[in-house]
């Protein structure tokens, strides 16, 4: 069976440029051990990324040695439920594709909160960068 978005349709793949998911594929999908919790594809602020800094998850600074490029305000990436959680909480979560976002994540964040910062893409992702 194929995964599913949090809106119940086939999930649809968050970003290719940089190339995102746990298997960077492009989507956020759930690996088979259950390990990884990349399921919200997020599209990134400044705010947001300040705030993983702070909280000791750079996003910001390429890691080759894990296929990363480094993320800057407009990017789309699967990140992990419980960080996206915490920055919600900390009032600096980035903004959701909804169809993009694994159904798995509504184990741990709730489908309101998702859909309050739920977003289409800009077309000038720059914007993001306030």
């Amino acid at each position: 069976m194929s995964e599913r978005n949090v809106l119940g349709g086939p999930l649809d793949p968050c970003g290719e440029d940089p190339i995102t998911g746990f298997f960077r594929d492009g989507c956020c999908r759930v690996d088979p051990d259950g390990f990884s919790t990349h399921l919200i594809c997020a599209v990134v602020t400044a705010e947001f990324l300040e705030h993983q800094q702070q909280i000791g998850n750079d996003l910001s600074t390429p890691r080759p040695e894990f296929d990363f490029p480094g993320l800057v305000p407009g990017d789309r990436w699967c990140v992990t439920a419980p960080n996206w959680l915490r920055a919600y909480e900390d009032g600096a979560a980035s903004f959701v594709v909804l169809a993009s976002t694994n159904q798995r994540a509504l184990e741990i964040v709730s489908i309101d909160a998702l859909t309050e910062h739920a977003v289409d893409v800009p077309s000038d992702p720059g914007s993001l960068s306030g």
